[in-house]
C-alpha cells in the first residue's frame, strides 16, 4: 500500500520569509518563469530535484529531457503519489496544472505531448525545484 504524503500548511507570511520574491511568486501565486531563464532547463547532471518550499522529491535526473521548451521538463515524476494535478482553465485554455502532492506548491502543468515511456511532458519552472546532485 502506497503511503499518502504527509500535508504541509504554512501562512502565507511564513511561505514569503522562506521563499525568494520569485519562488514565492511561482510557487504560492501560480506564476510562470519566463522561458530558458531557470537554473535548471539545461542542467544534465545526474541527482534529485525536490520542491523548494518542502523538500518532496519530485523527479529525477533519469525522466529529464530537453524538450526544446526552456523549461525543465520530465516524462515522469520520481513517485506518483508525490504529485497531485487540477484542472487550470486559465489564459483561456485548458492545462493541467502539477502540484506538490505536499504543499500544494505550483510546480508548472503536465502536457500529454513528451516522449515514451509515458507520452506526458512534466513542464516545471526551475523556481519551484531544488537539484540535489548526486554523490559521486
Amino acid at each position: 500500500m502506497v503511503k499518502p504524503v504527509e500535508k504541509i500548511s504554512k501562512s502565507e507570511a511564513e511561505w514569503m520569509a522562506q521563499l525568494s520574491p520569485e519562488q514565492f511568486k511561482v510557487t504560492r501565486k501560480k506564476g510562470t518563469e519566463r522561458a530558458f531563464t531557470g537554473a535548471y532547463h539545461d542542467n544534465k547532471k545526474p541527482g534529485t530535484y525536490q520542491c523548494i518550499c518542502c523538500g518532496t522529491e519530485l523527479f529525477t535526473s533519469e525522466t529529464k529531457y530537453d524538450s526544446g521548451t526552456g523549461w525543465p521538463s520530465f516524462w515522469a515524476p520520481s513517485q506518483e503519489e508525490h504529485i497531485a494535478t487540477k484542472a487550470d482553465w486559465s489564459l483561456f485554455m485548458k492545462r493541467t496544472e502539477v502540484l506538490c502532492a505536499a504543499c500544494d506548491a505550483h510546480l508548472g502543468h503536465v502536457f500529454p505531448d513528451g516522449p515514451a515511456p509515458t507520452g506526458l511532458r512534466y513542464c516545471m519552472n526551475s523556481a519551484a525545484l531544488n537539484f540535489i546532485p548526486k554523490e559521486d
